[in-house]
């Protein structure tokens, strides 16, 4: 019997083939990367040649990191910095679970002395590599859940994480090292004087230690996104503003031409009954240039927005793409002119970008199309694209999304071979066009 347990501690758990191949798993699964079977085989018996040749157990870890490490790189092909830094977390999260198993047996062990002991030490150390499996898999699979994401893992980040997981790593070792290799002989044999009601606290409180590491590390992304996003976003309201003030500039030019058309009339006409039709001639050739800085490239019945897409649509066309625009919004509006300039703005970037990396023989278009029914503006962004993955919706596409829901009306996109149609629906009350613009 004790040959057959000496065999199953030391190739199937206690030495750690399960959980190697246990550790291996879900550091693949942190990664989103799926592993043959074979390679499982191969990262199992290195680690174990490792472990025959080196005795000292935080070599062994140490090594162990290191081998997940150059499969995380040179495998599932991830940088080497994740791949060292979910290493170093999933050995962790091994060798604390396994000392949270290991003190909690120690501190129920002593109550089962009454016992036959050579019983309960193989019903032990059968429940405790169980337990510690169990214990490992729902903690790898709590990070998997919650703290894995891979793509935003961000460089100068990356070393505030790892530091103190490889710190609680060193320590707990050190620990484990220390305390258990305290012993002492006595009469009765051998007696290890240890406190394992300390060391199970200290293997709760580092296993609550490293997930709060994991939660301050999420936090510390996700408010680096929002600041980023927040930066973006006041570029654009900048951008849009120099828009808005463009048009207003535009309409009090028109304005005042509107208010002088009057006496230009009159002035043609006094040229022309007097006899004198060259001066007439030069004199509206005057009044042609003056409303040719007046003019829009594109009319939509929208100043600002006609500005907007003559700026947009005017690089587009000098990029070689084709470019239409057939698009009607109201004015005065119940949207805002800021919020016409997001969709727009944002839909049109979006659409050159995608123009811009195809193909020089590709055919390139953009066209802007829109119409009013009833209560509903439906704006249509309609360009050609390189169809060879996936769409993924960026900043640009939840600020568009985020507008279209600020107005109870959605975004659609759609695809149809290398064809990429953008669709915003808004819902405006009919009595909108009576609503003085609050420009911003």
């Amino acid at each position: 019997m004790a040959d057959y347990m000496d065999f199953y501690n030391v190739y199937i758990i206690g030495s750690g083939v399960a959980q190697i191949l246990f550790g291996f798993y879900f550091f693949a699964r942190l990664l989103h990367k799926k592993i043959r079977c074979y390679i499982y085989i191969v990262f199992a018996v290195c680690v174990m040649t490792v472990i025959y040749v080196v005795s000292n157990a935080f070599v062994q870890f140490a090594v162990y990191i290191f081998l997940l490490t150059i499969c995380g790189s040179v495998i599932c092909h991830t940088d080497w910095k994740s791949s060292i830094l979910y290493a170093a977390l999933v050995v962790e999260i091994m060798q604390l679970s396994y000392g949270i198993v290991k003190s909690l047996l120690s501190v129920l062990y002593p109550l089962l002395s009454a016992f036959d002991q050579n019983m309960i030490g193989i019903i032990f150390m059968l429940s405790g590599d169980i337990m510690s499996l169990l214990l490992t898999g729902i903690f790898c699979h709590i990070v998997y859940q919650y703290f894995s994401s891979y793509e935003t893992i961000e460089r100068q980040y990356m070393f505030l994480i790892l530091v103190p997981i490889l710190m609680i790593f060193v320590m707990d070792e050190y620990i484990n090292s220390f305390i258990y290799g305290m012993v002492v002989t006595d009469v009765s044999g051998v007696t290890i004087y240890t406190n394992h009601y300390q060391m199970l606290a200290l293997q709760l409180l580092g296993m609550a230690s490293l997930f709060c590491i994991l939660f301050a590390h999420k936090k510390l992304v996700q408010n680096f996104h929002l600041s980023t996003k927040l930066s973006l976003l006041e570029q654009e309201e900048h951008s849009l503003n120099q828009y808005v003030e463009e048009a207003r500039a535009h309409y009090e030019k028109t304005k005042a031409f509107r208010h002088d058309i009057k006496n230009h009339i009159t002035v043609v006409r006094e040229l022309l009954q007097s006899g004198t039709p060259q001066q007439a001639l030069d004199y509206i050739g005057d009044m042609e240039e003056m409303t040719a800085g007046l003019s829009f490239p594109c009319n939509t019945n929208h100043p600002v927005v006609d500005i907007l897409i003559g700026n947009k649509l005017g690089i587009a066309n000098s990029m070689g793409i084709d470019v239409c625009c057939s698009l009607f919004l109201p004015y005065p509006c119940f949207v805002r002119d800021i919020d016409f300039c997001i969709i727009l703005s944002n839909a049109l970037d979006n659409a050159i970008h995608a123009c811009k990396n195809m193909s020089e023989s590709a055919e390139k278009y953009i066209h802007v199309t829109g119409r009013i029914q009833g209560d509903f503006i439906l704006i249509e962004v309609e360009n050609s694209f390189q169809a060879d993955g996936l769409i993924r919706k960026g900043t640009g596409l939840s600020n568009v999304k985020t507008v279209a829901e600020k107005y109870q009306g959605a975004m659609n996109i759609k695809t149809q071979g290398n064809v990429f149609i953008l669709s915003v629906l808004l819902i405006i009350p009919q009595h909108s066009e009576s609503i003085s613009q609050q420009n911003t």
